[in-house]
């Protein structure tokens, strides 16, 4: 649907565009809305070139849309007050950790039905190298490997803990393993699990599993041992003790596995990795 005047500017679309990685080297750029979605609101474009979202501002509220092609955009993404704390901050977290993946998936859909899985396959690897070059540049010292699913890279933290990354989900996104200190995770938990807003700790499972939960009440205990995060459409991960269960601290040694996590969320991420 076209529009007969002008749309303004959503201020929040540049602010939004910068906390977005440039892939590929291409950085995010603010274009004018191709048509309304809600009338008399503002509204802006923001495109890295493959991927586009649509900024909408009224009556207080911020929605982005995913921008498809030959598809008129109806349902956001994500909604956040804007005078909540820090409104952009809170976009570019639901941006990164499930609709860029999305898009990314469906991208990566209809390179494997056109290209084949040859194309698919570069297409995957060209994302986990791109990440690998990120965590070097943030003093990752990080190497080829094989492990069960294909190619992929290690890397030591400073504390000691290993981690790998692997690109082996036809959808494009990466996923990672972690054996080592429990600390090492504090870091880049925050940016994969949902917010926290309505949920509480709980009192289940064991003191390890109470020890992670009062830090992250979004985490659900599975046994004394393991405990889980994220579902549909978003990161998903568990936690495992290696080391008991009864006197947990930050040294506690665990192993961790995630999944369906995006290049762009790791890319921004890499600092918390190392």
């Amino acid at each position: 649907m076209s529009v007969s005047t002008p749309i303004a500017h959503a201020q929040t679309a540049a602010p939004l565009a910068a906390l977005l990685p440039a892939r590929r080297g291409i950085a995010w750029k603010v274009t004018p809305a191709e048509y309304g979605i809600r009338a008399n609101a503002a509204m802006s474009r923001i495109t890295d070139g493959f991927r586009s979202l649509i900024v909408v501002e009224q009556a207080g509220v911020v929605e982005v849309y995913a921008d498809r092609p030959d598809d008129f955009a109806v349902t956001p993404e994500v909604t956040v007050d804007a005078a909540g704390p820090d409104p952009v901050a809170a976009l570019a977290v639901h941006v990164l950790r499930c609709t860029l993946p999305v898009l990314d998936a469906e991208r990566a859909a209809e390179t494997l039905r056109t290209g084949g899985d040859e194309q698919a396959l570069r297409d995957r690897i060209d994302a986990l190298t791109e990440v690998g070059f990120a965590l070097i540049d943030h003093g990752a010292n990080a190497a080829s490997t094989v492990r069960m699913g294909g190619e992929g890279l290690e890397w030591v933290t400073g504390r000691g803990g290993m981690w790998w990354m692997q690109a082996i989900d036809p959808s494009g996104t990466l996923s990672l393993g972690f054996c080592g200190p429990v600390s090492d995770l504090y870091e880049l938990l925050p940016n994969v699990l949902p917010p926290a807003d309505g949920y509480a700790a709980t009192d289940a499972g064991s003191a390890f599993t109470r020890y992670l939960t009062d830090r992250y009440p979004q985490i659900r205990p599975l046994n004394d041992d393991q405990v889980e995060f994220g579902g549909q459409g978003q990161p998903y991960g568990w936690i495992t003790s290696t080391t008991g269960t009864d006197a947990p601290d930050d040294n506690t040694r665990i192993v961790a596995h995630l999944t369906r996590v995006g290049p762009d969320l790791l890319l921004t991420a890499a600092s918390h990795l190392i």
